[in-house]
């Protein structure tokens, strides 16, 4: 009787020791997570949104790296980013769970790119606990790999000149020339990154590559060009009042906001409505492409590190011409020349106004969107809920960005040709990096 109860029990020890040795399975919904939970951290942390733009490439340039090791679908990026190689060479004999080692990669460079580095560390642990559980053998030489690939994307990331940027002097404003940007109300905040067109870039050949046609030269006069685009401004403006709490293009204006720090006064108190930045909307939408495709792990990190770098392409681009051109807000000259009164939809950000960040982002966003996904690909955008604000849906990716670029001249903070130019640019930035990048065989 003793002998049959061993036996068992010795069954049933080699039954669990074998489902122990399951292999790990790790789901895009895991890194889909993974990009949310830095989302949540950079509203908490207030980065703002070229700063956002850095966050999302080195962990996504990460991931994909483990994931194009060996791969027969994905090219390596490097030699196809500026500066990076050397990506520690993946032995296919070794054990590594891929999909495992890419996440692991890519919260550890997440973690030294926000302030909350706990908030990342909680999220780490709750599935490096459920991943040693499963098969602590696989986990171990998975983590071990990613922690790795993860250790040469920091030092190329260390490279990229953002901690010379940030001793670099603050911007100058001459209180007395006319027609260069000036700090807006409420808070009067400092001009953001003056610097971030220094960053090195990734694929453009330089910041400057895609420099747009030049603003419209400053004047007050009535008929010149630049006063009849702030007068349009103004404009448009008294007409969405008209129209009240129903008005399309306020609803326009406020989902595709995005500013991740919006003052609001009470009394004598300041304090900060914090919202996601324009990076993180896209963000947002490329996840929701990737669940409607039906995207497996491997694609999803590639639609994520796609999308991310041709974002942090944009910023370069758009910066570098908002601190050449320096113009001037349309609240500053409507409060001067039309109305003192008069304030925009939408709370001026704190930098130049030309070109438009969102509409040169927007439209390089989906322009890699449409590359991984094709044209006319439906989808609702529900990215705002958190918020408070309706989904609203579209055709394509393009058609949001056309939204999202006018957006901001419904809410008062850009003229239309910082907007078209903006699209302008947007498209050549984006096309350079679809065409440049070979990220599948």
């Amino acid at each position: 009787m003793k002998s049959k109860i061993y036996t068992l029990a010795a069954v049933c020890l080699l039954f669990i020791s074998c489902e122990k040795q399951k292999a790990i399975v790790v789901t895009p919904d895991e890194y889909h997570a993974a990009i949310e939970n830095v989302t949540q951290i950079m509203i908490h942390d207030i980065f703002s949104p070229p700063v956002a733009s850095r966050i999302f490439v080195y962990p996504n340039v990460a991931a994909y790296e483990v994931i194009a090791q060996n791969s027969k679908k994905y090219n390596s990026l490097q030699g196809q980013l500026n500066g990076l190689d050397s990506i520690p060479v993946l032995d296919p004999k070794s054990g590594v769970n891929k999909d495992l080692a890419a996440l692991i990669a890519h919260m550890e460079v997440s973690k030294q790119l926000v302030f909350s580095e706990d908030m990342i560390e909680v999220f780490r642990d709750s599935l490096y606990k459920k991943w040693e559980n499963e098969n602590s053998k696989e986990f171990e030489v998975s983590k071990e790999y990613g922690l790795k690939v993860a250790e040469r994307i920091k030092k190329w990331m260390g490279k990229d000149n953002y901690k010379q940027t940030r001793t670099m002097p603050k911007f100058s404003v001459f209180a007395n020339q006319a027609g260069r940007w000036q700090p807006t109300p409420p808070a009067y905040m400092d001009a953001v990154e003056p610097h971030w067109g220094e960053i090195r870039t990734l694929v453009l050949d330089s910041a400057s590559q895609f420099k747009p046609a030049p603003a419209l030269p400053f004047s007050v006069e009535k008929k010149s060009p630049f006063f009849k685009q702030v007068q349009e401004v103004y404009d448009i403006s008294l007409d969405m009042k008209k129209k009240g709490d129903n008005c399309n293009e306020i609803k326009i204006a406020q989902f595709w906001d995005c500013n991740p720090y919006v003052s609001v006064s009470q009394g004598h108190m300041m304090f900060a409505k914090k919202k996601i930045s324009p990076g993180a909307h896209w963000m947002g939408i490329t996840k929701i492409a990737c669940k409607i495709n039906k995207a497996d792990f491997d694609k999803t990190v590639f639609a994520y590190t796609k999308t991310s770098i041709g974002m942090f392409e944009a910023f370069i681009s758009c910066w570098d011409e908002k601190y050449r051109s320096n113009v001037v807000r349309p609240e500053t000259v409507i409060n001067q020349n039309i109305d003192e009164n008069w304030k925009p939809a939408l709370q001026t950000p704190p930098f130049p106004e030309y070109t438009s960040g969102h509409s040169v982002l927007s439209t390089v966003a989906a322009t890699v969107l449409t590359s991984i996904f094709g044209d006319n690909f439906s989808f609702t955008d529900d990215t705002e809920l958190q918020f408070g604000l309706p989904s609203r849906s579209f055709k394509s990716f393009i058609e949001a960005s056309k939204e999202a670029a006018m957006s901001r001249f419904y809410g008062g903070i850009h003229y239309r040709a910082a907007i078209e130019n903006g699209m302008v640019e947007g498209k050549n930035v984006g096309d350079f990096v679809v065409n440049k990048l070979k990220m599948t065989k």
